[in-house]
Formats: C-alpha cells, structure tokens, sequence
C-alpha cells in the first residue's frame, strides 16, 4: 500500500510519503519517509506488538497498535468483557468493554471508525472516510495523522527480514 502523510501536533508538523507491507492477517510494516529526503521513520506491527526503531518521529507517526490496525482496516482489539452492538440499517455500532473502552462503527461491510474511550470520553480515534482516506486523531497531544491511500498492490510474499529494523 502506498500513500502519501501528513502530521500536525502541537510540536511539529510534516509530511511525505510512505509505503506499508501488509502480511494479512497479522503483520505489518510502515515505512514513512519525509518530504524533501530529510529523514525516514518506521514500524513494525506484530499482532499487539508495535516496535519502531530509535528517535521520536515514527512514534509520533503511528497510532497505539489496535488504532493503527484500524487505519489498515481490521480491527485487532485487547479482550475485554461485554460487547453492546445496534444496528441501524446498514451501519453497526458497538461497544466494547464495561465501561466502554472501544468504540466501533462499521458501514455495510467495512470499518469506518474506532474510538479509544478513557473515562467517558473518546481520547483518540481512527476514521476510514472511504478506501483512500484515513485520519488518525488523539485529542490530549493535539495530533492528527492524514494518510491518502494512492496504490494498492497485491505482491508475492515477503522476504522475512522486512520484519527486523536491520535491513
């Protein structure tokens, strides 16, 4: 998957473009690289595993692991009791946990936006306008993440080494 990025925070802002190699329905790595050739970042994304390597800017980038599994469309959430959904014609809502912990809605067959709930109150969230644009939103560090999906590709397997930070 290909896309283009752009980050606003309170401390800084950027964009540039990036590619993330998915190994449904599991694994994926994201490789972000800013405008202008000025630095790259990078994670990887194992299950509820999320490791970058060194530096600020790719942590910066990424949502926690189960947003970030959101912003490639699957939802990959921690077990937790108690799971209220409704269903108001082609959209589906649900609750997750008790108190609710997470929030999800999904149109027709596809999800649309998962909420991270602290406390009563949404603390960030992921939302799939359509198969192309995704943002990435958490309101206590004021930053948002807007990815433009440009290209899908549908690839042969990978080489495993994509999966450590040493290639």
């Amino acid at each position: 998957m290909v896309f283009t990025w752009e980050l606003e925070d309170r401390d800084l802002s950027g964009r540039g473009e990036g590619v993330a190699q998915v190994a449904w329905p599991d694994s994926a790595r994201l490789d972000f690289f800013l405008a202008g050739g000025f630095g790259s970042g990078a994670a990887i994304l194992i299950g509820d595993s999320l490791r970058t390597p060194g530096g600020d800017l790719a942590r910066r980038l990424v949502p926690p692991a189960a947003l970030l599994w959101a912003v490639l469309g699957r939802v990959a959430l921690p077990n937790l009791p108690d799971t209220v959904i409704r269903v108001e014609g082609d959209t589906l809502r649900a609750d997750v946990g008790e108190p609710a912990a997470w929030r999800l809605i999904f149109h027709r067959d596809s999800l649309v936006r998962a909420e991270r709930v602290d406390g009563g109150r949404v603390a960030e969230w992921v939302e799939r306008t359509d198969s192309s644009h995704v943002r990435y939103h958490n309101s206590s560090a004021r930053r948002t993440l807007r990815l433009t999906i440009t290209r899908t590709d549908e690839v042969p397997e990978f080489d495993a080494s994509i999966w450590r930070f040493d290639r």
